[in-house]
């Protein structure tokens, strides 16, 4: 994987894994809450009802308080009564004899006289059995009964009493299917909100990733534009210095070259003086082995990189008596030509610099190999200067670099020295 994609999924990844988290914990917080509020909304709704129903008790209590309060109550007069009492659509009043038998039920009259004490619901609870126990202090039950309008079972809430003076349940109860639709319906609103809120926040993350992912793709193709238009820079300027190269070889040639060549050669068919031939192709020669260094160093071919390096330092401080530090570690395999003439080149330029330019009381020389690739380093403690400031000379250091597809790198300020680094890609490296 490239390092532009590692990037980019470093960019993603931590981005979806925190959106996710925090997504998930408000989508579990706002489930709670929701849940919450649905629970204090139906209590409010339950307290409601349980106040209705303690009304209606109530009234019914007083229209049989006076029956109740004689020495002997009349029982069929106070079953008369409660049977007529009646509100609402379904609301009705029920009378229980402590064993379970049903007194009075006046939409179902079919069940008075039934001892219905092992009644039970569909959930396997017993119905009266539960209302009875709650009955002696007046007190509230939930079940399921059947609703007159409907005919179906539904969820009704009752409030039953116990009459002192005979011992009978008393009470009665309101349907709660509307708080139980009501209930469903906010339920349904508040997973609805929670689910609108999740996809609009998966919307936000895929626009953002796909922005993000949009982005480098800009990038990567802006800085492949700039990558080639600088290729297409230095192949352009290599070019030019192949020809500049040939052209002062020429020049040299024939400026120098070729009068001594011709000199010797005239000499040798007059029969001159011997000494004076030989002169002439002595420095004939000399300047073809100079012409030829500047094509590519001798030393390199004679010794090696490690060698001619080490050969180019010595030179160094014998001619400038400025000492200077090597640590030159190579592998086993032979370096390429190019390699090995850029680097040698590099050193050369470096110590060249520091020699007529920084005036240091010491240099370090370093090349050594990194991984997959070829480093060197000359570092001096002399006068420095601002980076921005390079001349031609590191500007050819860096080309030559990069024309091989490495890095350079320059550091230097005025007073605190120079350190310059060349790293080649060890692929170029041959076994």
């Amino acid at each position: 994987m490239s390092l532009k994609s590692r990037i980019l999924l470093l960019a993603i990844v931590p981005l979806l894994i925190v959106t996710s988290a925090v997504t998930l914990i408000s989508i579990t917080q706002a489930r709670a809450l929701s849940e919450q509020d649905t629970h204090t909304l139906e209590e409010k709704l339950l307290n409601s009802k349980r106040q209705e129903l303690r009304h209606y008790v109530q009234l019914a209590l007083t229209s049989i308080e006076h029956l109740l309060n004689q020495p002997d109550p009349d029982e069929v007069r106070i079953r008369q009564i409660l049977r007529s009492l009646t509100y609402g659509e379904d609301g009705y009043f029920f009378v229980y004899h402590p064993d379970g038998t049903n007194l009075v039920h006046p939409y179902q009259p079919s069940l008075e006289g039934q001892n219905l004490h092992k009644l039970q619901d569909r959930e396997g609870n017993y119905v009266i059995q539960d209302l009875l126990d709650v009955a002696h202090e007046g007190g509230f039950h939930r079940y399921l009964w059947g609703k007159p309008s409907e005919g179906g079972l539904e969820d009704k809430l009752s409030y039953v009493v116990t009459l002192p003076q005979l011992g009978w349940m008393l009470g009665t109860g309101l349907y709660i299917d509307d708080i139980t639709a009501e209930i469903a319906a906010a339920r349904q609103k508040a997973e609805q909100n929670i689910r609108n809120t999740f996809f609009t926040v998966l919307i936000l993350v895929t626009c953002t990733s796909l922005g993000i992912v949009l982005i480098a793709i800009l990038i990567n193709v802006r800085t492949a534009v700039q990558a080639d238009e600088r290729i297409r820079t230095l192949a352009q300027r290599y070019i030019q210095w192949q020809i500049a190269q040939r052209f002062q070889c020429a020049r040299e040639l024939k400026e120098d070259v070729t009068p001594l060549l011709r000199a010797g050669h005239a000499g040798f068919q007059r029969g001159a003086d011997p000494v004076a031939v030989n002169d002439s192709l002595e420095k004939a020669i000399s300047s073809l082995e100079r012409i030829t260094g500047q094509l590519r160093p001798s030393p390199l071919d004679e010794l090696g990189l490690k060698s001619a390096l080490q050969q180019l330092a010595d030179q160094f401080a014998e001619r400038t008596g400025i000492r200077i530090r090597t640590r030159l570690k190579l592998p086993d395999q032979s370096l390429p030509s190019e390699i090995a003439n850029t680097l040698y080149r590099i050193a050369e330029e470096a110590l060249n610099n520091s020699e007529h330019h920084a005036e240091p009381s010491q240099v370090k020389l370093n090349l050594w190999q990194e991984d997959d690739n070829i480093c060197l380093e000359l570092e001096d403690d002399g006068r420095g200067f601002y980076a921005s400031e390079a001349g031609v000379g590191l500007t050819n250091m860096r080309e030559r670099t990069e024309l091989l597809s490495g890095s350079f790198e320059l550091l230097s300020k005025p007073g605190q020295g120079t350190l310059i680094r060349a790293t080649l890609p060890g692929h170029s490296v041959h076994g």
